[in-house]
């Protein structure tokens, strides 16, 4: 049977899998599934129509699934959904979308999401992320793949950071992030590029140089942004590490780093 502490208060709509449990005083609301052996802590929030994958951890004081924080939300009901395999640690805070925006927020698989973290309205995040305590991101940012978000990293609405980026402690994120590019600073700016986790997750020496002839492109050959955009672009087919950049490209509107 499903593991319910006493004190739980579970709405009779929502749809729990037999194998999830649910730690003392926690609330959870009629449009809510939760899928298998996710464990939910003491103390949790869960509201809205909230979708959770299989085999979470949340802990406790989260607050998953309430209204945007957006003063033109009228009630519809907009989505929060969440994968599979995430730890998500105490007093993080992930709204459901908007209207405006796509409807709903969606974070993917395996990611590892630190204390006081905020997910706005509409954003989406992807697999393998770290995100480390207090980074925020406001409505309608995209999160790419092996994401590393620093302590205290505020990242701008409608911003874009790319596959294997990272931002270093207290990062102000303005503009995008391309991919495999550390941004820092209070207003971000290039700081090379995550070579240590292109290691980690196994680059190859020749996939590492690939990618900082892109980086040199950008950065350093001065370019205009146009120019080096175009340049990017007629290289990105060149090796299978550099595709990232023309998915990255394409979905980019707020200009990048530089």
């Amino acid at each position: 049977m499903t593991q319910i502490h006493p004190t739980a208060i579970i709405d009779p709509k929502a749809e729990l899998d037999s194998s999830v449990s649910v730690g003392a005083y926690t609330v959870i609301g009629p449009h809510v599934q939760i899928d298998s052996n996710t464990d939910i802590g003491p103390h949790v929030v869960i509201d809205g129509h909230t979708t959770i994958g299989s085999n979470n951890r949340i802990f406790q004081f989260a607050s998953l699934g309430a209204i945007p924080q957006d003063k033109k939300y009228r009630d519809e009901p907009t989505k929060l959904i969440i994968g599979n395999n995430n730890t998500i640690r105490e007093f993080t805070t992930f709204n459901t979308g908007t209207v405006t925006g796509i409807g709903e927020t969606r974070i993917g698989d395996d990611n590892w999401i630190m204390a006081y973290v905020h997910l706005a309205h509409d954003c989406v995040v992807g697999n393998h992320t770290i995100f480390a305590n207090n980074a925020s991101l406001a409505g309608h940012v995209v999160i790419g793949d092996y994401v590393l978000l620093g302590g205290y990293s505020l990242v701008h609405q409608f911003c874009i950071i790319g596959d294997y980026a990272m931002t270093a402690f207290a990062a102000g994120v303005h503009k995008d992030v391309p991919p495999y590019v550390m941004a820092a600073g209070y207003r971000a700016e290039p700081a090379g590029l995550n070579t240590e986790g292109l290691r980690r997750h196994h680059f190859t020496p020749e996939q590492i140089a690939n990618i900082k002839r892109l980086y040199k492109i950008l950065y350093r050959e001065g370019l205009t942004y146009t120019e080096a955009q175009a340049k990017i672009m007629a290289e990105a087919d060149s090796a299978p590490e550099l595709h990232v950049f023309k998915e990255f490209f394409s979905q980019s509107t707020r200009g990048v780093i530089r």
